[in-house]
């Protein structure tokens, strides 16, 4: 059966590259901010952002979803904040799997009617993220 689960093929292919630490615990940290991606960050941001960009609804039809999603939206990048603020990365000194399931949704948040503008260390992790060598831009 082919695998669907988004984290799941993030760890196949990064299994043995530069972006999963050779360290249990750092491997184990990676993890939880994944499990985080997929539990508190995208079913609130990617959704959003799917409802107001991509759905194609009638806005009637999804804005009384919306201002749950903000906010549980914004709770988690709350945390995301605070994680960052003095730290150049999720886990360790270099970019992990963390942070690239994060920065997928994340960088596009605004999409979802999410204001990024507060969150000065996200987006300064974000411009680190960018910055990396073979950083493709999403083109609509």
């Amino acid at each position: 059966m082919p695998t669907r689960e988004s984290g799941a093929i993030l760890w196949y292919f990064g299994e043995g590259s530069r972006f999963v630490p050779d360290d249990r615990y750092e491997r184990a940290q990676v993890l939880q901010w994944m499990f985080f991606e997929q539990y508190e960050h995208e079913p609130t941001i990617a959704i959003a952002r799917f409802l107001i960009s991509y759905s194609q609804l009638p806005r009637e039809q999804y804005e009384r979803r919306l201002p749950r999603l903000h906010t549980d939206g914004m709770r988690a990048l709350d945390v995301m904040e605070g994680h960052l603020s003095g730290r150049p990365w999720f886990v360790g000194e270099s970019m992990t799997l963390a942070d690239l399931a994060l920065y997928a949704y994340t960088h596009v948040a605004s999409e979802g009617g999410f204001e990024l503008a507060p969150y000065a260390a996200i987006n300064e992790w974000l411009g680190r993220v960018a910055d990396q060598p073979g950083h493709v831009t999403i083109d609509a």
